[in-house]
């Protein structure tokens, strides 16, 4: 459940009051990122799903769960084909299922684009199956969209932001039609907050958090 990979040149880009990093070969803010921001001041208020695999799901869930109008995050498995599988089965990278988040949010708080630039910001979406040292179809980059609009947008952002060159390699981020959400084991929900002083979450999660922390400074929930 591996690292963010480093030595490619970060430029600050500014979302609706929320920094997002792109890893970028020039000097240039990402016009893309920019689009988003736009995008999101139409939100309506309600709460919505967005699902999305980023690599390890220990990561990604305490990560969405810093952000304000992120009601809840439950980690699991989505995108394969065997039926309510088990974290050992998802390991064996078999079964066709990613390890992935869903994102329960109030859309009037911080839209779908919003977090599509978390999502692009708090990983590597240029490594295919692969995420720092975890390797494997079960960490693929991977968003399920729940409508079309999610579709559109997905879809859209990945075009930009290739056709942008706003990273140094392509974006290989899959998207995908949601089907099933199969809830990850009890002891896999709030593992970051739930174990803290593991080795793994001190090393890996907790920098992880923190730089994700400072890039969305101003969308953070208040208590965090």
């Amino acid at each position: 459940m591996g690292i963010i990979r480093k030595g490619i040149c970060a430029v600050l880009l500014q979302l609706s009051g929320i920094a997002a990093y792109a890893q970028h070969t020039g000097p240039e803010q990402s016009k893309t990122f920019k689009e988003m921001n736009e995008h999101s001041k139409t939100a309506t208020k309600h709460i919505d799903t967005a699902t999305f695999g980023a690599g390890c799901y220990w990561c990604t869930e305490a990560q969405f769960q810093q952000l304000a109008g992120v009601d809840k995050v439950e980690s699991g498995f989505s995108g394969g084909h065997v039926d309510n599988p088990s974290y050992k089965e998802v390991c064996t990278g078999t079964t066709g299922h990613a390890e992935v988040c869903n994102i329960y949010y109030d859309a009037s708080k911080i839209s779908f684009d919003e977090l599509l630039a978390a999502f692009w910001t708090c990983h590597d979406p240029t490594t295919l199956n692969k995420q720092g040292n975890d390797v494997g179809t079960q960490y693929r980059s991977v968003i399920f969209y729940h409508n079309e609009e999610q579709k559109k947008k997905a879809e859209g952002y990945k075009k930009k932001l290739n056709d942008e060159k706003a990273f140094e390699h392509p974006v290989v981020t899959e998207v995908a039609p949601f089907t099933k959400f199969y809830k990850a084991e009890d002891y896999h929900q709030n593992y970051y907050n739930e174990n803290g002083d593991a080795p793994y979450c001190h090393f890996v999660i907790g920098p992880k958090v923190d730089k994700f922390k400072k890039i969305f400074k101003d969308k953070l929930k208040t208590n965090k």
